[in-house]
Order: structure tokens, then C-alpha cells, then sequence
């Protein structure tokens, strides 16, 4: 059926899907925003190209959401790598067997869908346990083999909503070999744990043994950003090397060994953990991270909104004032937790 082309025209149908919504008011507020911004987009000085680009990257925003939707409780991991890596190159095989083990231990696979390292992981996961997010470009054919034509694909116009996808719904991150566009995703990652603006989350940086990338990369990098004051020692403890399939595996597993997530509420950071401190524990605890927070630490149930929301209601958490700038110094907090 054919769009119409008068804004006017989609009212009743927005109008009575609010109606008929039972979602929480947080939802409501949320979406008044979004109506109010794409009424000031209109209204405003925007050019007819500032206007696609809005459109487009919500419409497609959309289509992912929604693709993600039914595997929202799954763990994810997303794997980056080269798309010209070829099946006889051993990091292929390291990628395809990595992918399968952390399928064994219910982690699903996310990639770009294309060939190389993003096949390589979809082999080893398999296309049940895959879930693709690729670009169009005018180069590349579309999805691979293994993922092409599934329910859990999707395709995208824009770099940034794809990188965002491919960040946003995943619990643990896998990177390979690759080129500018596998160091733009890379670092971009580490940026975004580096400053909280995405969750804490496990970042492994995978090579073939005895033919290293990320361990020269980065003892070439490490020194240079220190020496000039630009990342702090910390910052160094966002991501792990190695070259063993079974370290990357226990490094991504381990990390979820009783942590859980994290949420801010009224900008409070709550850990969620799967089981509690012991109470004398805490305590120690409490005195070994105390620089972490500007208050006590305390153990709580969840807040009013988190129930509201029926948000990870069963867990347990540790509420705290986080005053550090970045995840970097809440990774051995978090280590910590995992010990119960």
C-alpha cells in the first residue's frame, strides 16, 4: 500500500496505537519526545536531505529493533573482522571455532553478514544461533550464505545505525584481524566503555598464535596515548589479548559469572548480580571500592521503576553514587562480584 504524502494522514493510526497501548508511562513520555522532535525537524530549517537521513535512519532503526526484539533475553556476542579474509587463512577457522564455543555456552553470534570473519563466525554458530546487521554497499552483494534470507537479518543504508546495532544489543564483544572499518568498530567500542557511554561489558581482542595483530597494534599504541596523558592506565584494562580460543571464551563467560547489568536510575548507578554478598563480605568490599562512590554502597532490592518496567525484578544489587568518568575502574569492582 502506497505512503501517503500528507504528514496529516498517519494521526489516527498514531493516535490509536497510543490509546490502545498498555505500556508504561516512561514509554509514553518517550515517545511524546520523539513526536515533538520530528515536529521540530519539520518546522524547523531542515534541508529535504537532513529530512531523508532522519527518516531513514528511524525506518531503519525500526526494522532492527524489531528483528532483535524475540532474542532481547539472549545472550549476544558481535564478532569484527575483516570481510576479506578467506577461508584458508587460519584466523578464519580461529573465528569459526571461537563462534562455535561460545555458542555451546549460550552465547548467539552477531556479525556484519558479510564474507571473511563475519562468515567465519556464522559458520561456527550456526544460522539458528546467527543474527546478521549488514550495510549496502555498492561493491558487496549483500548478506552471506549463511544468514541470507533469515528472519533474523537485516539490512542497512547507514554506517552509524549499523554500528549501532551491532553495539547496542550485544553482551560481549570478539575482535579479529581486519581494516579501517574493523579499527573504526574496534575503537569506537573502546571509546564508548572508555567514557560509560555503553554499558561494561567484555572486550577480547583474538589472534592467530604466532602470527600476532593486536598485540603489536597495541604495544605500539599503549606507551604513545600513556606518554602524552591521553588514556589513563586504566583505560588499558577495557579489553583482553590473546591468542587462546579457551582464554577469549572464560574471559566473555566469566564476566557474567554473577554480574548481571547495570542501570542508572535518577543517575544512582544499581549493579544487578545474580546472588548476594554475604553481609561481612560487603562490608570488605565496600572498603576496598569506596573511591568508586561518593556514598555507602548498599545492597538493594530493585527500585519503583525497574518494577514498573518488571525490569530484572528477582535480582539483587548493589546501589552507589559511580563518581569515576568511565567503565575502566568499574571492571575490578564487577571481577569482584563475580567471586560470589
Amino acid at each position: 500500500m502506497a505512503r501517503s504524502n500528507d504528514p496529516l494522514d498517519v494521526l489516527p493510526g498514531i493516535k490509536a496505537g497510543i490509546e490502545g497501548s498498555s505500556r508504561p508511562s516512561q514509554d509514553h513520555r518517550l515517545f511524546s519526545r520523539l513526536l515533538e522532535a520530528s515536529s521540530d525537524l519539520f518546522k524547523g530549517d531542515a534541508s529535504t536531505l537532513d529530512l531523508k537521513i532522519a527518516s531513514t535512519a528511524l525506518e531503519e532503526m525500526t526494522k532492527a529493533f524489531n528483528m532483535f526484539a524475540p532474542y532481547r533475553d539472549s545472550r549476544k556476542v558481535t564478532i569484527f573482522g575483516s570481510a576479506r579474509t578467506t577461508p584458508d587463512n587460519p584466523i578464519y577457522g580461529l573465528t569459526a571455532k571461537a563462534a562455535h564455543v561460545l555458542t555451546k555456552a549460550g552465547f548467539m553470534t552477531v556479525t556484519g553478514a558479510g564474507p571473511g570473519i563475519m562468515e567465519a563466525g556464522m559458520l561456527g554458530a550456526g544460522r539458528e544461533n546467527s543474527i546478521g546487521v549488514s550495510i549496502r554497499l555498492p561493491f558487496e552483494q549483500g548478506a552471506n550464505s549463511v544468514i541470507a534470507g533469515d528472519a533474523k537479518y537485516v539490512s542497512m543504508r547507514y554506517f552509524f545505525t549499523r554500528k549501532l546495532m551491532l553495539v547496542k544489543e550485544s553482551h560481549a564483544f570478539l575482535c579479529l584481524p581486519g581494516g579501517f572499518g574493523t579499527l573504526d568498530e574496534t575503537f569506537e567500542l573502546l571509546t564508548l566503555a572508555q567514557t560509560a557511554k555503553s554499558v561494561p561489558v567484555p572486550i577480547v581482542f583474538l589472534e592467530v598464535q604466532g602470527d600476532p595483530f593486536w598485540t603489536p597494534l597495541m604495544s605500539a599504541m599503549e606507551p604513545l596515548l600513556l606518554s602524552h596523558g591521553l588514556i589513563s592506565h586504566a583505560d588499558t584494562s577495557l579489553y583482553r589479548i590473546t591468542d587462546s580460543i579457551d582464554e577469549a571464551v572464560e574471559e566473555i563467560v566469566g564476566f557474567y559469572n554473577n554480574y548481571h547489568s547495570i542501570r542508572f536510575v535518577d543517575n544512582v548507578m544499581y549493579i544487578r548480580i545474580q546472588r548476594e554478598v554475604p553481609p561481612s563480605d560487603f562490608d570488605a568490599l565496600h572498603e576496598r571500592f569506596k573511591h568508586l562512590t561518593d556514598q555507602p554502597m548498599k545492597q538493594v532490592s530493585a527500585t519503583d521503576i525497574e518494577i514498573e518496567e518488571n525490569d530484572n525484578v528477582d535480582l539483587h544489587r548493589v546501589r552507589l553514587n559511580y563518581t569515576a568518568k568511565g567503565f575502566a575502574e568499574l571492571r575490578p569492582l564487577i571481577d569482584a562480584l563475580n567471586r560470589y
